[in-house]
């Protein structure tokens, strides 16, 4: 398995500003001592940071380490500021469209990074991050890695208030650039607001930024073993492989998941055997299994749906075309 830490800002770029801080420094310390917790105790995950010092890393670029390294999981890590110095507290974002006002400035604070680079306008399609009409392009957007982000960033929360005792703001969607290009399950967590007195000198101590790594840490921990687990009772499905299966050549599958754009079923779908992928109403739609009968389809699809698959659910093809599951077991029963 490979996990990317990403540590927010840098170089040039300072990020969130606190009175004695800047976020640059702090989420490079939250990020390596994250990775290290990683790497000391999950001794089959490898671990791949954006930056390991002060330096200034494009969005695009922390998104093509992470494809290019065809990394399982993304985490990016950051402060946060608001103009209030009264709010406090700590939230984790996964990609989508902003549903608040305060979300949107969230992901615009993040993604003014871009502004640092000289040739922005190249690499970004002119998107504008001070634009609120720019982010219109995430409402197409469909994350097929959802379900994933959304339970690593629970477990992130939930040890954040539970193990560290930090206010839990909650887990929310934005358009984050850098989110938006990595293809794979990804989290962007800000660990507290440097804009409030008491957020910014828990997050300064050595100590302060040794609890949230170790928060980070035991998260995806939690969720990789959850993983391991579902992945293993998968495998132990029984999968029937004939290719012509009545002569009538009607066959039901499993389907799991749907994307607007293609996924890397070898990655995407570990543990599950025979994956197939079609086109249906603009959107590649994601198969497993292939029976005779109705009923072998359906105990496969209640056993992935007790594991990581809860929205699995049974089709039915004829002749490599989807057909209804009415005429299919129809015309399965017809001698």
């Amino acid at each position: 398995m490979v996990v990317v830490i990403d540590a927010g800002h840098g170089g040039k770029d300072p990020g969130a500003l606190g009175k004695t801080s800047k976020e640059k420094d702090i989420a490079l310390s939250i990020a390596l001592k994250t990775g290290s917790y990683i790497e000391k105790n999950l001794k089959n995950v490898r671990v791949i940071y954006t930056r390991k010092s002060d330096r200034f890393i494009p969005l695009h670029e922390r998104a093509r380490i992470a494809n290019d390294n065809h990394a399982d999981f993304f985490i990016s890590i950051h402060c946060n500021a608001n103009n209030s110095s009264k709010v406090y507290g700590t939230e984790t974002y996964v990609m989508g469209l902003h549903k608040s006002q305060e979300n949107l400035e969230v992901a615009k604070l993040e993604n003014a990074s871009i502004l640092k680079e000289d040739d922005y306008l190249q690499h970004y399609e002119g998107f504008n991050p001070n634009s609120a009409e720019a982010y219109i392009i995430f409402s197409l957007y469909q994350n097929a890695y959802l379900d994933e982000s959304l339970n690593l960033a629970a477990k992130v929360q939930r040890q954040f208030k539970e193990r560290v005792g930090l206010r839990d703001r909650g887990v929310y969607q934005a358009g984050f650039w850098v989110l938006y290009k990595t293809t794979m399950p990804g989290i962007l967590v800000e660990t507290g607001y440097l804009s409030n007195t008491k957020d910014e000198k828990f997050l300064k101590t050595k100590s302060g930024q040794t609890y949230l790594a170790s928060a980070i840490y035991r998260a995806f921990k939690e969720y990789k073993e959850e993983l391991d687990r579902n992945q293993q009772a998968a495998a132990s499905v029984p999968i029937v492989q004939s290719e012509t299966i009545s002569n009538k050549n009607i066959f039901f599958r499993v389907q799991i998941a749907s994307s607007p754009k293609k996924v890397n079923t070898s990655r995407r779908f570990k543990g599950l055997s025979d994956m197939f992928n079609y086109k249906h109403l603009g959107e590649f739609k994601y198969c497993t299994g292939k029976f005779s009968s109705f009923n072998e389809a359906n105990a496969l699809k209640n056993t992935l749906r007790r594991g990581k698959y809860k929205d699995a659910f049974v089709v039915a093809f004829q002749d490599g075309k989807r057909i209804s599951l009415e005429k299919a077991k129809s015309l399965v029963k017809k001698p």
